[in-house]
């Protein structure tokens, strides 16, 4: 449905002088940079697949979107959307794309929705009976028939998204892209419109490009993340894999099945300092523990030889460890030779946090 091959662009960038001197000689003598926003980007998006197209600011997201719809010319490589080059055949690519950007709006702003809907289905040569089939579709998914008729000035931000959301998929393109689409609504207004998402994407096999900061949208959404820093893709794959690339730390939590209280010694001294939030109880098939820091020393007793690291938290231990190296399934046999759990739990390094990882690298290699 999309590809690019090695996909740049360059910017002619001039560089203004300082004070009253410099902008006299600017006047006659003007210098310029050159500076490259995507460079030699490739990548190819399979019909029907929910990419997150993700980087820090300037890292080149919007320049490669405009690129992806006709808006920008690249400067050198090839770029290729549901069969067509999005610049040199403009109108015929245009009708197989759909956006929403999150600060934009292709909606009139004295006009409401419907009236704006009529003139885009014009627009897009979408005959009369598609037309009301596809409204009511719209209407009955994203919930948007009580404010129709109501100019899109006086509409709430969750509203006027969800227009937004239907003027872009009114003529039932092929390929959508989708620029901050939840930016600035709460939770309730957030689940509705991925709702949405997944189910066009589910019923009509409908292609989403995703950016945005948003990155509880790319958990909820992509099933395939692409990672732009600098103009340089540093990242193309599934969640999964970024989070074991970026080194995320999985973990093992256990809950014990009989808590009781602190018992002596090393115990109640971690307690008494804060290092231990409870004392719990471990009954396991070797030994009878009676407090936190002897399950902690019976865990280590059993890892020993595995990269794992015990804690004590909330009246439960946790097992941190990184999963390519270790196998969840050894820790937890070891783990329940020493102890009797009552629950087990695993928790994955959040999104968040390989993200910022990720970045924190990127900035490091630039300053080196």
């Amino acid at each position: 449905m999309i590809q690019a091959v090695d996909l740049s662009k360059d910017f002619r960038v001039f560089e203004r002088r300082e004070g009253l001197r410099g902008a006299v000689r600017d006047l006659f003598s003007r210098q310029y940079r050159t500076q490259r926003a995507v460079d030699r980007v490739t990548f190819a998006i399979q019909p029907g697949e929910r990419v997150g197209y993700i980087g820090p600011n300037g890292a080149g997201k919007s320049t490669t979107l405009k690129m992806l719809t006709g808006i920008l010319v690249p400067t050198s490589g090839r770029v290729e959307v549901a069969g067509f080059d999005p610049h040199r055949d403009r109108d015929a690519c245009l009708r197989r794309l759909g956006a929403v950007f999150g600060q934009r709006s292709q909606l009139w702003w004295d006009l409401a929705p419907v009236e704006s809907y009529r003139l885009l289905a014009s627009i897009y040569g979408v005959g009369p009976d598609d037309y009301k089939k596809r409204l009511l579709e719209m209407e009955e998914a994203l919930g948007i028939s009580a404010y129709l008729r109501t100019p899109v000035r006086k509409l709430s931000l969750g509203e006027k998204m969800r227009c937004e959301l239907a003027a872009a998929l009114l003529h039932s393109p092929d390929v959508v892209f989708l620029d901050e689409p939840t930016i600035g609504l709460d939770l309730v207004a957030k689940e509705g419109i991925r709702r949405f998402l997944l189910e066009e994407n589910r019923e009509r096999n409908t292609t989403f490009i995703l950016t945005t900061h948003d990155l509880s949208d790319i958990e909820e959404l992509c099933e395939r993340v692409i990672v732009i820093d600098r103009g340089r893709i540093v990242f193309d794959g599934s969640l999964d894999a970024l989070k074991r690339m970026a080194g995320g730390e999985s973990a093992l939590i256990f809950r014990l099945a009989a808590p009781v209280g602190a018992g002596t010694g090393t115990a109640r001294a971690l307690q008494d300092a804060g290092a231990i939030p409870g004392a719990v109880a471990a009954h396991g098939p070797a030994a009878t523990l009676t407090d936190a820091a002897g399950a902690l020393e019976r865990l280590g007793a059993v890892t020993r030889g595995l990269p794992v690291t015990w804690t004590a938290e909330d009246g439960a231990l946790r097992a941190s460890f990184d999963p390519t190296v270790v196998a969840r399934a050894e820790v937890i046999r070891r783990a329940l030779d020493a102890i009797q759990a009552a629950d087990i739990a695993f928790a994955e390094p959040r999104i968040e946090d390989v993200i910022r990882t990720l970045y924190s690298r990127g900035e490091e290699e630039a300053r080196a």
